[in-house]
């Protein structure tokens, strides 16, 4: 089996842009920085990773005939938006469960951004006071039984999609994407620095490049603040979706990279290491991240350019995966 015996249904304008970062990269000192923008790589609903991902998960859902996709995420879900707007695409129902994943004081935290846009595009949402946790949870399973029980034909798609059987094909495919693009551009990216967190956007990153035998580093930021957890989920998805796509090898240890220090200790809590990284990256490029995911792996990627961590002579590419939508509800943060 290879990546393209996997029926893959068009949900993206094509390759995701990549462009550079100068005045970051001069900012920083150090290494070169490019940027690829999953966050503006379709038409719905501001796209993002998740929608990379559900390219390869929508065929699998019609072929078994299902008439609602349904999903889960926390109140401020990048996920569960993009599986709204996939169904409202393809002509499918949408139930989301919205659990309480983040302990944040904004009192619009469940009526702005994210949440706003998937009932804006006519999804079920249900809000859930549980906390954050990346398994499979109890409140999914029942919204799979409910849409069952009046009659309906669900398919069920876990958080951030990692945990399904195609969740990491999107993104191995994303490595193939940047392999051409660099002969395009003429340039090698040495490094690759990607946020994780449910884990098969990095899982599948490490799968697609492990297949193309060149030495590259793909460097995995935890927002989870559960570390074994996710570095864990991260080598299964990454090591299952390297089978699926016929690596004719193992994976090994040290191309299953999840750096902490930058998650602080909550998911979905900024720190401030989060906020100067938001502000950094706007004022300086206008390139507008947000607090959850990509203000983290921007920050890890500041400390690692500055430190020299990332050599000087690097070409690193940023992962932006989307999201800036939940900037909505952190909204005490930036009044000024």
């Amino acid at each position: 089996m290879s990546l393209d015996d996997f029926e893959r249904y068009p949900l993206t304008f094509g390759p995701s842009p990549i462009h550079q970062l100068p005045r970051l990269t001069e900012h920083l000192g150090g290494a070169t920085i490019w940027a690829k923008r999953e966050d503006v790589n379709s038409g719905l609903a501001y796209g993002g990773n998740k929608t990379r991902k559900l390219e390869y998960i929508i065929p699998d859902a019609l072929a078994q005939g299902a008439d609602t996709l349904v999903s889960i995420g926390g109140y401020q879900s990048n996920h569960t938006r993009q599986v709204a707007a996939v169904a409202a695409k393809i002509g499918m129902k949408a139930v989301l469960v919205q659990e309480k994943w983040v302990d944040w004081p904004d009192s619009v935290n469940d009526r702005v951004g994210n949440i706003l846009l998937s009932r804006i595009m006519g999804a079920e949402v249900r809000l859930d006071p549980a906390g954050f946790d990346i398994g499979i949870r109890d409140s999914w399973t029942k919204a799979l039984e409910d849409v069952k029980a009046r009659g309906g034909k669900p398919y069920g798609i876990p958080a951030g999609a990692s945990e399904h059987k195609f969740g990491g094909l999107g993104f191995a495919n994303w490595a193939y994407e940047v392999e051409k693009q660099e002969q395009e551009l003429g340039v090698f990216f040495d490094t690759i620095i990607v946020c994780t967190v449910t884990g098969s956007t990095h899982a599948g990153m490490i799968a697609g490049f492990a297949g193309q035998d060149r030495p590259r580093k793909v460097i995995g930021i935890d927002a989870s603040a559960t570390l074994e957890k996710t570095r864990e989920q991260v080598a299964r998805i990454a090591r299952h979706t390297a089978n699926l796509i016929g690596l004719e090898r193992e994976l090994a240890d040290h191309e299953i990279v999840v750096l902490e220090g930058w998650a602080g200790d909550l998911y979905g809590i900024p720190v401030q290491s989060t906020l100067d990284a938001i502000r950094l990256s706007g004022s300086l490029e206008g390139m507008i991240i947000d607090p959850v995911y990509e203000g983290k792996s921007m920050a890890g990627l500041i400390d690692l350019v500055r430190s020299g961590v990332i050599p000087q002579d690097s070409n690193v590419l940023y992962a932006h995966l989307g999201g800036q939508q939940a900037l909505n509800a952190y909204s005490a943060l930036f009044t000024h």
